[in-house]
């Protein structure tokens, strides 16, 4: 019973212990992350597996509904956390927590608010609009998703609170429980499909939004209320503070229009193909997003607290060492996984969705367009960093024009590859990654020339050396994939096609990794000591006082 007692308390106070370092931070972020994607990859599988064979066009529905309350939630809410609130939160946390707690809740106030007379719009028109943003639905399927758009309309009200509540635990340097709650808005959409997809059908899947969306609230306020916040009905929009988020916010939301523009274009023109083309370029998305999240967006998301206070305490130098060596890291990591989905994209789509109801032909279409989905990963992880650069600088205006720009060149090339060329859902994703690349290459040479030069030829010549053992890396699986397909395995069957792949990608692996011994590749080094240093995992995630140095492995 004691013991009991024990492993309880100590499980209380891990949820609850501050991380200070980036790496700390960053991998707790990654381990939650990659847990909840994992969770997100199940989910999906087994919504295939329920819905696909009998339900592709209720499929291609039940994702496009997704459309109209994630684009106004996006609006309203990532466009305040993303850019602003935190680095002003953090500020008036340093001084007062009761004006910090007020502030918060002024600004869940306004926005909620604001947001609720974007619902009620959406929710009057969702007919029409449903039938704006799709291509060739048909009556029914127009009328099924302004009914499923309503249900998720109330989801996003949950996310909208959720998401301000882990902002500000994440301004405290608590990063563990925030990062729990998509895993168990997932599990809420699991278990639904699970129970009663028998009862409800797709709807299930919809249940299961509204159900882990309430989940993502809840799992966050015991944390929330043990650091002391206080609610307040409060709506000073003449705070100096909520005015300095909406300011800050605006050319942020403006550039969430251009990607949210994109994307509404982007189910458009999926809609506009054969049956079944959303689902699998949602599918496809899911999967490319897997290394994004532990990569860009965990790293991005650790170091932006701690790039912040940098710079309020006006330590340049440690400002771009941080950025220059977390940048390095997500292209040491990014380069080589990119080239292993290269190669291993059709087994790993088979793993993710390959239920008996999902056939052939559609995994084929589904590997297929992940291959030009994972072009993106490494420019997508990198941007993920860059961006929160700028915004820890306070400058929110050079990612606008950098996004505005992109999205621009992603319609056009989505139109001239899909109905130019027809390289039909491919062409889509093809179009999504080679405008990453043009995203990247703006953010990229707008910071390092025109605000902070944190990256030069030390680092140039250290990526080509990343480069070339990612391409052995690549060629070297292929190799290993097409002799031990060939020759060895009949990979027909799921457990010889396991084999396969847990091959392939020890070879990729370690010859990456010894090339980049060869080339004594410093963010090997770098990772390496991380490793030995999580070996005390107790005292590398949890110290109070660890500082962020080369030798001793920084924390991107």
């Amino acid at each position: 019973m004691v013991k009991v007692k024990k492993f309880l308390s100590n499980s209380r106070n891990l949820l609850v212990l501050r991380q200070s370092s980036i790496f700390s931070a960053a991998v707790v972020i990654a381990f939650t992350y990659g847990l909840s994607m994992l969770l997100g990859i199940l989910r999906e599988r087994l919504i295939v597996a329920r819905f696909y064979a009998c339900c592709r066009q209720s499929l291609d529905v039940y994702y496009a509904a997704f459309r109209l309350p994630d684009m106004i939630f996006q609006l309203v809410v990532i466009g305040a956390l993303s850019a602003a609130f935190i680095p002003v939160f953090s500020e008036y946390l340093a001084k007062s927590q009761a004006e910090a707690y007020q502030l918060s809740s002024s600004l869940i106030n306004l926005l909620l608010a604001f947001f609720l007379v974007l619902a009620v719009i959406i929710f009057i028109f969702a007919q029409p609009f449903s039938a704006l943003i799709t291509g060739n639905f048909t009556a029914r399927q127009v009328s099924l998703m302004a009914a499923m758009t309503r249900v998720m309309l109330l989801a996003q009200i949950f996310f909208l609170i959720s998401d301000f509540f882990s902002a500000m635990i994440q301004s405290h340097q608590r990063f563990l429980l925030p990062s729990l709650s998509p895993i168990v808005y997932n599990f809420g959409i699991i278990l639904s499909v699970w129970f009663f997809s028998g009862t409800l059908g797709l709807w299930s899947a919809v249940v299961g939004v509204l159900i882990g969306s309430f989940w993502h609230l809840l799992i966050q306020i015991p944390l929330l209320l043990k650091l002391g916040y206080h609610y307040s009905f409060s709506f000073d929009w003449r705070n100096s503070g909520v005015r300095r988020v909406i300011k800050l916010m605006l050319p942020r939301t403006l550039g969430l229009a251009a990607s949210q523009i994109e994307a509404t274009v982007s189910v458009f023109l999926a809609t506009s193909l054969s049956a079944g083309s959303l689902t699998i370029y949602y599918l496809a998305q899911r999967l490319a997003d897997l290394p994004v999240r532990l990569l860009g967006t965990s790293v991005g998301q650790a170091a932006l607290p701690a790039l912040s206070l940098q710079l309020a305490q006006n330590k340049m130098e440690e400002f771009k060492k941080t950025m220059a060596q977390s940048f390095s890291q997500i292209i040491y990591l990014a380069l080589p996984v990119t080239a292993l989905f290269l190669v291993l994209r059709v087994q790993l789509v088979r793993f993710a969705y390959g239920a008996k109801s999902f056939p052939w032909v559609a995994t084929i279409s589904t590997g297929r367009t992940l291959l030009a989905v994972t072009l993106s990963i490494f420019s997508q992880s990198a941007i993920q960093l860059l961006v929160r650069g700028f915004y820890a600088l306070h400058d929110t205006d050079t990612p606008f024009l950098a996004g505005f720009i992109s999205v621009m060149i992603n319609i056009g090339l989505a139109l001239l590859f899909l109905f130019g060329l027809r390289l039909e859902i491919f062409g889509l994703a093809l179009a999504f990654s080679l405008a990453n690349f043009f995203n990247l290459a703006l953010l990229f040479f707008s910071f390092n020339f025109k605000k902070e030069k944190f990256v030069g030829k030390k680092e140039i010549c250290s990526w080509g050396k990343m480069l070339v053992a990612s391409l052995v890396a690549g060629v070297l699986a292929w190799v290993t994939m097409r002799v031990l397909d060939a020759f060895v395995f009949e990979t027909s069957r799921i457990v010889p096609l396991f084999f396969l792949t847990l091959i392939c990608l020890s070879v990729g692996c370690l010859s990456y990794f010894l090339m980049a011994k060869i080339f004594r590749v410093q963010e090997q080094e770098m990772m390496l000591a991380m490793l030995k240093k999580f070996s005390h995992w107790k005292q590398t995630l949890f110290s109070l006082e660890e500082i962020i140095e080369p030798q001793s492995v920084d924390g991107s």
